[in-house]
């Protein structure tokens, strides 16, 4: 069994409610709590051994680097791309593309689910649809009727998703320690 895996997912499993319940009220992740969780990783990696920081190091900002597109199109917040670094941290050396992979997974099922529940304003969605598949449709004049993309049904909690993507990944990791273990 890998115990650092398992200390992990008891120690991020508060953090990740936590920060998903404040961002789906608020809309934003405090940096108090992001930046916490990312100095508790730092230390544990640190314990763990400068091969495991450096190589943990740089799956965070591989993960990180996932979400800045999107930040510099204000599709993302910065609370967002902070909290895909420290998941980068949490999930560990060599877990970038399955964290990557999870959290956009969790990120579509959410958006889709706010989408069936009506929780965020289909009208952006319509709007991109039409514009990659109907060649008669009148972007410039589409684009004046969409809803300002501040406003609070246009917003995605993502830091949700990027919640259930580590904490998947983490369930994964210890599901395969245990699975090599025998």
């Amino acid at each position: 069994m890998d115990y650092l895996t398992l200390g992990k997912i008891i120690l991020a499993t508060p953090w990740l409610i936590g920060l998903s319940v404040y961002d789906f009220r608020k809309h934003e992740l405090p940096n108090a709590w992001v930046l916490g969780g990312i100095l508790v990783m730092l230390a544990i990696a640190l314990g763990v051994g400068g091969n495991y920081l450096l190589a943990s190091l740089v799956t965070a900002f591989l993960s990180s680097l996932f979400l800045l597109l999107p930040f510099f199109l204000r599709a993302a917040g910065a609370g967002d791309v902070k909290m895909l670094f420290a998941a980068g941290l949490i999930a560990g050396p060599g877990n970038t593309l399955n964290l990557i992979l999870l959290v956009s997974l969790a990120g579509l099922l959410l958006a889709l689910f706010m989408l069936l529940f009506r929780k965020v304003n289909p009208a952006r969605v319509k709007h991109y649809c039409r514009t990659l598949f109907d060649f008669r449709y009148d972007r410039a004049e589409g684009r004046k009727h969409l809803p300002p993309p501040e406003t609070e049904s246009c917003r995605v909690p993502f830091g949700a998703a990027i919640a259930a993507g580590l904490f998947l990944n983490l369930f994964i990791q210890l599901l395969y320690s245990l699975e090599a273990g025998k």
